[in-house]
């Protein structure tokens, strides 16, 4: 078996369907398909157990995205190992192209691709990660049409998002794979950190195909979300940046903070999502709660962080150097513009 998908699944048997036949259709075959359902009560096993191309891993309970595919490792047999979001729907000829790439370039660890717009299919999701100066990350030239992106073939990437990922079997056994503390978002900039500074590159398989339902799965600004997201950014910079980042992250923060406010004030971009979101109290308390935990994990992280320095192989001035060619502004991650 070369190729494990793994699948993680939360009361998403609206996407399920699509998304499985989908895969059914596939002209690269060598791949098992391996759904790890996170206790879902909306009909999701029963479907499930009715695809006999399914092998099924049940939890009694949501254990995250992160400690979710983690569980679907054991048993997994592929050399490569692709993480693949339910809410999303893949060409005929994405794997077979996703793996042309993987072999073509074993010196990468994890292998992009492009991921569309479900809605709007000329419309970039992600084409790899970009990152902030804080750590904040989102997919590179989202929300651009692909056609005015135009990369070259198999370019170089900061490192894939984990909604459509390839990840080399080797370098996982070497680094590990997600870290459960996470449980949902930012795992996969944790993951590619840890993978770049062990020395694997990343690369994008520009011609496979996948178009995704954003944000159908966790939403859109819940109160959940965005405790998440603060507190595991500061979870994968803590673990993976350089030290003179590290030394900038709070001047770094207040500046996201001073432009979050402005996005918001002006309604632009994710500013405009916040205001027609729930209750404002709870987004802002939330964040404030994310801030408070990842300064409390603290001492757990900087143990985390000298066990991913023991297999680093990159230097503090080539990781700065990738990170900046890399580099999200805090106005592309608002979707605010300039």
């Amino acid at each position: 078996m070369r190729v494990s998908i793994i699948i993680v699944n939360w009361n998403g048997l609206i996407h399920l369907p699509e998304c499985l036949d989908s895969l059914a259709t596939q002209t690269f075959k060598d791949f098992e398909v391996i759904v790890v359902d996170n206790g879902s009560s909306d009909g999701s096993l029963d479907y499930l157990e009715g695809r006999p191309e399914v092998r099924l891993v049940k939890l009694s309970e949501n254990a995250g995205f992160a400690d979710g595919n983690n569980t679907a490792l054991p048993f997994a047999r592929g050399a490569y190992l692709v993480t693949l979001n339910n809410d999303t729907k893949a060409e005929p000829d994405w794997l077979e192209k996703l793996v042309a790439v993987a072999d073509a370039h074993p010196e990468a660890g994890m292998v992009g691709c492009r991921i569309l717009s479900y809605r709007e299919p000329e419309v970039v999701d992600s084409l790899g990660m970009a990152v902030c100066l804080d750590g904040m990350s989102r997919g590179d030239n989202r929300g651009r049409r692909f056609a005015e992106v135009a990369p070259a073939a198999d370019p170089e990437i900061l490192f894939p998002s984990a909604c459509v990922a390839l990840y080399r079997r080797a370098m996982i056994d070497e680094i590990g794979f997600f870290d459960g503390d996470f449980f949902a978002y930012c795992e996969d900039t944790d993951l590619g950190l840890r993978g770049r500074l062990a020395g694997w590159r990343a690369v994008l398989a520009r011609d496979a195909i996948v178009y995704h339902k954003y944000s159908m799965t966790g939403g859109a600004l819940s109160p959940f979300k965005l405790y998440l997201v603060e507190r595991n950014h500061f979870y994968a910079v803590l673990k993976n940046f350089p030290f003179p980042l590290i030394l900038l992250l709070p001047v770094a923060t207040l500046m996201r903070y001073f432009t979050q406010a402005r996005v918001v004030v002006g309604a632009k971009g994710t500013g405009g999502e916040f205001l027609v979101s729930g209750s404002k109290k709870e987004c802002v308390l939330a964040v404030l709660r994310g801030v408070c935990d990842a300064v409390a994990a603290l001492p757990k992280l900087l143990a985390k962080r000298a066990d991913v320095m023991r297999h680093r192989k990159v230097g503090t001035m080539e990781m700065l150097r990738l990170l900046r060619r890399h580099r999200l502004t805090f106005h592309e991650l608002l979707d605010a513009g300039e």
